[in-house]
C-alpha cells in the first residue's frame, strides 16, 4: 500500500509578540513550502532584541518538559532547525535532543545566532559563543553571518575579504562537524553596492557563491527567513546552489516589496507580500562555483 508522508520539521526558536523574526517567519515560510512545522519555543519576548527595551521569558524548563512528552509520545521528526537560543543550558538540551530524536536520514540545521555587525547580541556573552561551538558539531548545515563566522572560529577575518579568505574559513569550520557551511552578508571587495553569500559542501569539496545587490536597509529576521527557505528547499530535494538561490531571491523580493511602506523597519520585511513566490520555480540563477 502506498503511503504518503508529510515531512515534519521541529523549529527551535524564540517567539516574539512584535517583529517578523524567529518563529513568526519560520512557521509560515516552511508551512507554505509544504512542511508540518512543530515549534519548540526557547523564549517568549515582547519584541525582538533590536528594540532598545524588551521583555524576556526564559522557556528552558518548559523545553525539557515538552521534549520529555514528545519522547513519551514517540514523536518523530524529519528535520531539526534551531536559531535563537536563550542560554548555554539550552544548547546542552538540544545536543541531547538531537541524539535522542535524529536518525541517519534526519537533516539538522543550526543557525548559530550570536551577533551581527561585529557585536554580540543583547543577553549574550562568551559562554554562549563557547556553547554554540559545541552545538554546531551536531549539525549537517550551519548558516552564520560574517560576525558569527568570526566568533565561531575565534579569530578575525581581514578587513577586506577575498574569496580565498572565506573559503579557508568555511573549510576550517566544516572540520568541526557540519557538512555544509554557509556564510551570509559578506561584503564584496571591489563593489560596496553588492554583497555575497558563500557556501562549502564537504561532500564533493565544492564552494559556491551568489552575489547580489546590497540594499541600504536593515530588516531584522532576514537571516531567519533565509535559513527557513534554505531548509525547506533542501528537504524538497533541491541541490545546495539552487536552495541558496531560492533563499537569496526571496530575501531580495521581500526587501524590495517593503520599500515605500510606512512602517518601522525593526518589524522586519513584509513577508506577507512575497511568501507566495516560493510556489514559483526558480526562473534564473546567478550562483557560481568558485
Amino acid at each position: 500500500m502506498l503511503k504518503n508522508k508529510l515531512k515534519r520539521v521541529v523549529a527551535i526558536h524564540d517567539l516574539c509578540g512584535v517583529g517578523r523574526v524567529s518563529l513568526n517567519v519560520v512557521i509560515p515560510t516552511l508551512s507554505i513550502m509544504g512542511f508540518n512545522v512543530c515549534p519548540l519555543p526557547t523564549a517568549l519576548l515582547s519584541n525582538h532584541t533590536d528594540y532598545p527595551e524588551f521583555t524576556f521569558l526564559d522557556l528552558t524548563d518548559e523545553m525539557e518538559k515538552i521534549i520529555a512528552q514528545w519522547k513519551k509520545d514517540n514523536v518523530k521528526f524529519d528535520a531539526f532547525y534551531s536559531g535563537y537560543l536563550g542560554s548555554p543550558r539550552q544548547v546542552k538540551i538540544l545536543s541531547n535532543f538531537y541524539k535522542d530524536f535524529s536518525s541517519k536520514d534526519s537533516l539538522v540545521v543550526v543557525d548559530p545566532v550570536l551577533g551581527d555587525n561585529g557585536q554580540l547580541y543583547a543577553n549574550y556573552n562568551q559562554d554562549m559563543v563557547i556553547a554554540m561551538r559545541e552545538l554546531i558539531k551536531s549539525a549537517d548545515v550551519i548558516t552564520p553571518n560574517v560576525t558569527e563566522l568570526e566568533l565561531l572560529l575565534g579569530n578575525k577575518l581581514p578587513v577586506k575579504y577575498t574569496d580565498n579568505d572565506i573559503k579557508e574559513s568555511l573549510h576550517k569550520l566544516s572540520l568541526n562537524g557540519p557538512q555544509i557551511v554557509i556564510v551570509t552578508s559578506v561584503p564584496v571587495l571591489e563593489d560596496d553596492k553588492k554583497t555575497s553569500v558563500y557556501a562549502y559542501n564537504r561532500v564533493g569539496n565544492r564552494y559556491w557563491k551568489i552575489t547580489c545587490p546590497y540594499l541600504p536597509a536593515h530588516y531584522p529576521g532576514t537571516g531567519d527567513t533565509f535559513t527557513s527557505v534554505l531548509t525547506g528547499s533542501l528537504l524538497q530535494g533541491d541541490n545546495l546552489p539552487i536552495a541558496m538561490e531560492r533563499a537569496v531571491q526571496l530575501i531580495l523580493q521581500g526587501i524590495r516589496a517593503s520599500f515605500g511602506y510606512d512602517f518601522d523597519e525593526k518589524e522586519g520585511i513584509l513577508l506577507e507580500k512575497v511568501l507566495k513566490n516560493l510556489e514559483v520555480p526558480i526562473q534564473t540563477a546567478s550562483y557560481e562555483m568558485i
